[in-house]
């Protein structure tokens, strides 16, 4: 090997050199050599540091020409490229060479980046976000049986002994970059799954959702159960509450088992359509709703009092409900909820 090195560096043809450089790391890719040995030969043929970086596991290996460890601090690169595995960026390789990069650098960094890709998946579980869609449904399906389902956990790289979280999303996100927001420490999986993207996860952040994302988060550590009411926890997100448990919903979530035709039936939900029609009522609503509170509304629509009193005198005529009254705040809410619930 370090021969093959040897002659490499004194290549005058570029394009002989690229075909020994692919050679050379088809050989290290036949041998099945880890990481460390990895970045130890790319810096002795590159004659200069060799770096590799994994962002799931947050791992580094910097290699000097001689085979010892790099020094540290880490010099800034002069040459990167992305190590890629089932189309995510799993990390990055580049080269710390003192001066301008040699022609050969590129070639040699992706084929690189091809091995390190190569040595994850052979002795992962890789670390990749992006799962096989027909896994995950295994794991999340109420007619797979606990054999299957724990095999596939376990395809996944998820630990016998540990809860699974599950959450269904609507993202336009990549769900790969979701996961990692979400659950930074890892393990976690997502792929989509009709029009709803799942997420599985050992521990799941519910802050770190970012805005523009609908989620719903289940409760039940069973993944088959979790995803039920994952998506029944979706449903029910709203713009002001764009992140649900389903725990936090409570006796609510039997409005979801009610047959959407009930639903767009009675009078009050057809009252709160209507007066969606008009984006300023229905914020109004909303607000009041959240809060039961005529002021506390107005602070959070950035509005005096009296004009939200004004707001409300009308939406009342509206919907025929007497807001002030316990009564009528229970059924705007639940009309409201209703209505979400159809609109979602």
């Amino acid at each position: 090997m370090e021969a093959l090195a040897e002659r490499l560096s004194q290549l005058d043809s570029h394009v002989q050199g690229a075909i020994r450089v692919v050679a050379f790391y088809d050989t290290l890719m036949r041998r099945r050599v880890d990481l460390p040995a990895l970045a130890r030969a790319t810096a002795g043929l590159a004659e200069c540091v060799a770096g590799i970086g994994l962002h799931g596991t947050g791992r580094t290996i910097r290699m000097a020409p001689d085979g010892a460890s790099a020094p540290t601090p880490q010099a800034p690169a002069s040459s990167t490229a992305p190590i890629t595995l089932d189309d995510e960026r799993i990390g990055t390789v580049w080269l710390e060479r003192c001066g301008p990069p040699n022609p050969l650098d590129e070639v040699l960094l992706d084929r690189l980046a091809i091995a390190t890709a190569a040595s994850v998946e052979r002795y992962g579980p890789a670390r990749t976000t992006m799962a096989d869609p027909a896994l995950v449904e295994l794991v999340i399906s109420a007619d797979s049986d606990e054999a299957a389902r724990a095999r596939a956990l376990r395809l996944l790289g998820f630990a016998a002994d540990l809860p699974v979280h599950v959450a269904a999303v609507h993202t336009r996100l990549p769900l790969d970059r979701l996961g990692t927001l979400i659950c930074p420490s890892r393990p976690v999986k997502a792929a989509p799954l009709a029009e709803v993207g799942v997420i599985l996860a050992t521990t799941l952040d519910p802050a770190g959702f970012p805005p523009g994302v609908r989620a719903g988060i289940a409760s039940t550590p069973r993944p088959d159960r979790s995803w039920s009411d994952a998506r029944t926890a979706l449903r029910f997100t709203t713009a002001r509450q764009p992140v649900l448990h389903h725990h936090d919903l409570g006796s609510l979530a039997l409005l979801a088992d009610l047959p959407p035709h009930t639903l767009r039936a009675n009078p009050d939900v057809i009252a709160v359509a209507h007066l969606a029609t008009v984006p300023q009522d229905l914020d109004t609503l909303e607000a009041y709703c959240a809060t039961g509170s005529l002021r506390r509304a107005a602070g959070l629509l950035h509005l005096h009092h009296s004009s939200v009193a004004r707001r409300l005198d009308h939406i009342s005529k509206t919907l025929d409900i007497d807001l002030t009254r316990p009564a009528g705040l229970t059924r705007a809410k639940l009309a409201l909820t209703a209505w979400h619930l159809l609109d979602n």
